[in-house]
């Protein structure tokens, strides 16, 4: 019996050195990458960073235009350690860290073999994605940092666990404000899971109702700044006019402008405030959504490719770095490579797990929780891109998720004899 525990002690030993040996690995070669690929901000970037200093001064917390909440964080950061690049990507290294540490427990939470632990806990730590994007001063490191939180905590038997999960929602519809539609991912998940219908319809409600609550002064900051009801931002009808109209072949980010006989143009909307700018914008882009079907749905497939099977997202990093061109593309090369891959897998098992799911709500077979969470969280993602935009930067918050069921390849084949059953 002693014997028994002493092996049962070395393996649990072993294992927990595993995890610590990644982790200082995957650490080491982000601290290398933020020391010499010396990223400067641009675009969207060189926003954020702008209103994280801003905010340090004590100056303008933004003109609602945009969510403002990775900004707000950043500033608070800035305030206390100065307003450097330096300072932001440290942040960024603390936030990977404890990505990894929420992973590590999210994985020791579900119902996995070790081996399989480890595999998914190796591919998360050493994604490329998880490592060049600490030089980029971008809201997805702490946006899935706070997405990995819920992820733990929806998993736990916890007390007040949905407040805390609103809460958390709130916080990060600060940072992306499409992320409130997360009460309806649950209520999706919890009615898969056959969790009875009176529970999920209070979880998803106080889901919501929470998160209200917590975005609320700021809609409030925003109502009063413009003189009408406003939402987190005003961007939300750009980016969907800009990526539903006859102008846009690809699916990707265009001037609001080269649209024929664009809104941007006309004086109404020049004389306009943000707020009435977002609705015309939101209302042309859905006009031309309801005449233009088939368009929509085509530019929706393109925007999903985009995002998934694209690859380049590395390119964000280079910006200013300096680096040598073909230094530049080999790492693009890999990069990408392991992206698409990686994407390209998981997608395909998440499409027979899907069939399996559908399966299983006409029977009594018993799915994993964990992946009915993964599954429907991807598809969460997946639909607001498909409706909005896509870009390689946006498939970030789910790399955990194709990592997860790139590692089941196995399913693909216990479906199969399912159906033979």
């Amino acid at each position: 019996m002693e014997s028994i525990d002493k092996v049962t002690d070395d393996a649990s030993f072993s294992e927990e050195n595993y995890y610590k040996s990644i982790t200082v690995l995957g650490i080491l070669i982000c601290i290398l990458w933020i020391s010499i690929v010396k990223t400067q901000p641009f675009s969207d970037f060189a926003y954020y960073n702008g209103i994280a200093k801003q905010i340090a001064r004590g100056g303008s917390w933004g003109n609602t235009y945009t969510s403002v909440g990775y900004s707000i964080i950043l500033g608070g950061i800035y305030k206390v350690f100065g307003s450097s690049l330096a300072v932001a990507k440290v942040f960024n290294l603390v936030l990977t860290f404890f990505n990894y540490m929420l992973i590590y427990n999210i994985l020791k939470n579900t119902n996995l073999e070790t081996n399989k632990r480890k595999l998914i806990y190796t591919l998360f730590v050493l994604f490329p994605d998880n490592i060049f994007y600490n030089s980029i001063l971008g809201t997805e490191i702490l946006f899935t940092t706070i997405l990995l939180l819920i992820t733990l905590v929806y998993h736990k038997d916890i007390k007040h666990k949905y407040i805390v999960i609103g809460i958390l929602t709130g916080v990060n519809t600060m940072i992306k404000p499409f992320f409130i539609i997360f009460f309806f991912a649950v209520f999706i998940i919890e009615i898969i899971l056959k969790i009875k219908a009176i529970k999920v319809i209070k979880h998803s409600l106080i889901i919501l109702i929470t998160s209200v609550l917590v975005i609320s002064p700021w809609i409030y900051r925003n109502t009063k700044l413009i003189g009408q009801f406003t939402y987190v931002s005003n961007n939300s009808g750009i980016v969907l006019y800009i990526n539903n109209n006859s102008q846009n072949h690809y699916g990707a980010w265009m001037p609001a402008s080269e649209v024929e006989d664009s809104i941007v143009n006309k004086k109404e909307y020049i004389k306009a405030n943000m707020t009435e700018k977002n609705k015309m914008l939101s209302t042309a882009a859905k006009k031309w959504i309801k005449d233009h079907p088939m368009q929509f749905i085509e530019l929706g497939f393109k925007r999903l490719y985009n995002t998934y099977l694209g690859g380049y997202s590395i390119s964000y990093s280079f910006n200013g770095a300096g680096l040598n061109k073909y230094i530049e593309d080999g790492l693009t090369v890999y990069s990408s490579s392991v992206s698409i891959f990686t994407a390209l897998i998981s997608i395909i098992v998440m499409i027979v797990y899907s069939k399996r799911i559908i399966c299983s709500m006409f029977n009594k077979e018993k799915i994993n929780p964990y992946s009915v969470y993964n599954l429907i969280c991807f598809y969460m993602f997946s639909c607001v891109y498909f409706i909005t935009e896509g870009q390689p930067r946006y498939n970030f918050p789910v790399i955990f998720i194709m990592v997860y069921f790139f590692s089941n390849l196995t399913e693909i084949k216990r479906v199969k004899v399912y159906e033979r059953k």
